[in-house]
């Protein structure tokens, strides 16, 4: 598998931008290329002639996006190999765990997130009371943070070959040196009387965290944004 993706490309020279760089020493022309924030005492309009010669220069905008939206594309490169898919799943989960966990490191905000999928100390009823009725309660970034957490583990688990191992006691077949004997287990599995030991319960715990975990990336994966 080979991917390659580019930034996103813009292209639009706004004309204003065009016409403030032309009469770059105006007041007018600083207050608009100035990307601080600047106070209304401050701020100096452009006149009304810019309006005009706006219109007559946002034709030569088009055309010179239009261009470079060709020439300058943004780069898609995707490349699959047959045994990509041999344990899709498992090719996946090598990609999107560390963009979830740059996800998780840099996000800016949280999306609306149901109650069902966080524990009860997380739901909205456990929240602070809201000053307004449009505001985001007390917990809302929390329940998003556990729930990215939760997805995270799930890759966690999926890019490692022996995350079960923990459930199965392999004692009885161990060596002097540490090692299993693979022939006395393969040959009691075989004959029916296995001395290996299984916590079933545990087990059964890991597996249904990792699907949760799954699910939530599945329901909540339109959602994944910066």
């Amino acid at each position: 598998m080979k991917i390659y993706i580019s930034n996103y490309r813009n292209h639009w020279i706004s004309p204003y931008t065009i016409i403030e760089n032309i009469f770059f020493w105006t007041d007018w022309s600083k207050c608009g290329r100035n990307k601080g924030v600047i106070e209304d005492k401050d701020y100096v309009d452009h006149p009304e002639w810019v309006e005009r010669w706006a219109k007559r220069i946002s034709p030569i905008s088009v055309a010179i996006s239009s261009v470079l939206n060709v020439i300058h594309p943004q780069i898609k490169y995707v490349k699959i190999d047959r045994w990509d898919t041999w344990s899709m799943d498992h090719t996946l989960a090598h990609i999107i765990l560390p963009m979830l966990k740059q996800l998780d490191k840099e996000k800016h905000g949280a999306p609306y997130t149901n109650d069902e999928d966080v524990p009860e100390y997380l739901r909205s009823h456990m929240a602070q009371p809201k000053e307004n009725e449009w505001d985001t309660d007390s917990l809302h970034f929390m329940r998003w943070d556990w729930i990215l957490a939760e997805m995270i583990w799930a890759f966690e688990q999926e890019i490692r070959d022996d995350d079960e191992a923990q459930f199965f006691d392999h004692s009885a077949y161990e060596k002097v040196d540490g090692k299993t004997n693979h022939d006395t287990w393969f040959k009691d599995m075989t004959e029916g009387k296995s001395k290996l030991k299984v916590d079933n319960d545990g087990l059964k715990a890991h597996q249904e965290r990792k699907a949760n975990g799954f699910r939530l990336f599945g329901k909540y994966y339109q959602n994944l944004w910066d």
